[in-house]
């Protein structure tokens, strides 16, 4: 696994082996990032369920000026250390280990700013999670009417084109993966 492009491009990140864990994949980091294109730069991004903390490096890779990674597995939360560590990433990123929900809450007691991008990718067969999540997302003061929902999903298990006060605008697919991307309706 490496870093698509921006500052940190061809550099590699280490995955966990022998877990659940299930890596975006290379070349869908690629194409997400070039629909998000250079809105990117400047922006503030949350990756929900990190893994690897892949998504979130590549955005700071390519001009994010801050990225939340939220990850509840102990051993994926150490890799991100390390990940963010051999690439020496300190002030751009932010590490909340725990659950997303509870991550959530933190986020909107701590007042943190609107994120322009929230990427979330469960586990697949956790099919509760992307409801729950971008439910609570909707009603959440971290989104405004210009924040984008992106949620990686199997293409198929379609997500719901509506869910809470979010509308899905874009559908992508890729290989077994699908990208459903949202905006506040």
């Amino acid at each position: 696994m490496r870093i698509i492009a921006g500052k940190f491009r061809s550099r590699h990140l280490k995955s966990l082996k022998g877990l659940s864990l299930r890596p975006t994949s290379d070349m869908l980091r690629e194409t997400l990032f070039n629909i998000l294109g250079p809105r990117v730069q400047g922006s503030r991004f949350l990756d929900l369920f990190a893994g690897s903390g892949a998504v979130g490096i590549e955005a700071i890779s390519r001009g994010a000026i801050s990225a939340v990674l939220v990850e509840n597995h102990p051993a994926a939360v150490r890799l991100i250390r390390e990940n963010l560590a051999s690439l020496e990433i300190k002030s751009e990123a932010r590490i909340i280990a725990t659950a997303t929900a509870p991550a959530l809450e933190k986020l909107h007691k701590d007042r943190a700013a609107v994120f322009d991008f929230i990427f979330l990718d469960p586990p697949y067969a956790n099919r509760n999670d992307y409801e729950l999540t971008l439910d609570s997302l909707a009603a959440s003061s971290l989104v405004s009417e210009s924040s984008i929902l992106i949620a990686e999903h199997s293409k198929k298990s379609p997500l719901a084109k509506s869910i809470g006060g979010l509308e899905q605008f874009r559908l992508l697919t890729q290989g077994d993966a699908a990208l459903s991307f949202y905006r506040l309706a």
